[in-house]
């Protein structure tokens, strides 16, 4: 069991700005630098509410870009349990089918904990559990194109379906939540060209902040 407490580092930004890959090159750099530490990354998309009560009709009708859609809840308390210590059980989410699965993963402490996710910077409790939090800036265009085509070409949607939803919801949770809460950030990447110079900078700074501790 690991006791010494954490670095736990936030990467927020809308979707389609590459959180997942920045927070995988980022993880890859700290084992290379750090003598092979711990590094654990937690998706927020893991913990949107389960909705097996509602209807398949019912559970399209929500707003799953809207922070409420997320059980922060349960994602605060597991930071907690492995700040502590202690292990935590990650739930699988279907993001087809808007239900958590059977299945979970039990992940252990680790050195450095990676949250990435939409809201991570927009509820203050989560907020203020990290010790560094970044946030991805992509023109919106950029944004859409990506959504567009992982929703389209991963997830079975049609075009119609995702220009729907991001006219209808995507667009304007973002502009209400997500790109306001860029001014929590510590360091702002762009997601377009997060060069080597910008990905070593944020390295570093996980660096100083881990022999802090």
């Amino acid at each position: 069991m690991i006791h010494r407490k954490p670095v736990i580092i936030g990467i927020a930004g809308g979707s389609g700005a590459g959180k997942t890959i920045i927070a995988q090159t980022v993880s890859q750099r700290l084992f290379d630098t750090l003598d092979k530490p711990h590094v654990l990354t937690i998706c927020q998309d893991s913990y949107y509410h389960d909705r097996k009560h509602l209807s398949p009709a019912d559970r399209c009708e929500i707003n799953y870009d809207h922070p409420d859609a997320v059980d922060t809840e349960l994602l605060v308390k597991h930071l907690r349990l492995l700040t502590s210590g202690f292990p935590a059980d990650i739930p699988h989410y279907d993001l087809c089918s808007h239900m958590r699965l059977k299945d979970c993963t039990v992940v252990e402490p680790a050195d450095v904990i990676i949250v990435e996710g939409l809201f991570v910077l927009v509820d203050s409790i989560l907020r203020d559990l990290l010790d560094i939090r970044v946030f991805i800036e992509v023109d919106d265009d950029i944004r859409f194109i990506r959504r567009l085509v992982r929703d389209v070409s991963k997830r079975g949607r049609t075009i119609e379906s995702v220009i729907k939803q991001y006219l209808e919801t995507v667009k304007p949770m973002h502009l209400q939540f997500i790109a306001t809460s860029s001014c929590y950030a510590d360091m702002i990447i762009s997601g377009i060209d997060a060069n080597d110079a910008a990905i070593d900078l944020f390295v570093r700074k996980i660096h100083s902040v881990f022999m802090q501790l």
